[in-house]
């Protein structure tokens, strides 16, 4: 079964390069994230909702391979899914384009774990709202 995309699309602004103009590796990084904020939050799960559950989602593994850059005010779209899951664990695909020319600049995977805040341990299951809204996908 083919999992459908989120997208969240971005410009490259001078903060987000280094002196030459390209967008810098970790700003990539930080794009991701914020695109698997709001594709959760577009199921209706909200991180300050998983906080005040005593919930939090720590990544605890992550694989890019970037594949061309991005130049300071170029537009991207961060495509993000969640992958095949395994246990709670939940792995998150993502791949990044340049808008203009549809070129791939990024593949990548970041695996995030439930944890319970107070405790530090790994939650063997998921918050049930969460599961609710990850079945959706």
């Amino acid at each position: 079964m083919e999992r459908s995309w989120f997208e969240y699309f971005v410009k490259a602004q001078p903060h987000h390069t280094d002196y030459a103009g390209i967008v810098w590796h970790g700003t990539y990084l930080t794009w991701m994230e914020a695109a698997r904020v709001e594709a959760l939050a577009a199921l209706g799960i909200e991180f300050a909702d998983l906080v005040a559950m005593g919930c939090n989602l720590p990544v605890v593994d992550m694989a890019i391979r970037y594949h061309r850059p991005l130049r300071m005010g170029e537009r991207a779209v961060v495509k993000c899914r969640l992958g095949e899951r395994s246990g709670v664990r939940l792995p998150f695909d993502y791949e990044i384009y340049e808008v203009e020319s549809n070129t791939l600049l990024i593949t990548a995977c970041v695996v995030l774990v439930p944890t319970d805040m107070e405790k530090g341990k790994v939650l063997r299951r998921l918050p049930e709202r969460m599961q609710r809204a990850l079945e959706r996908l």
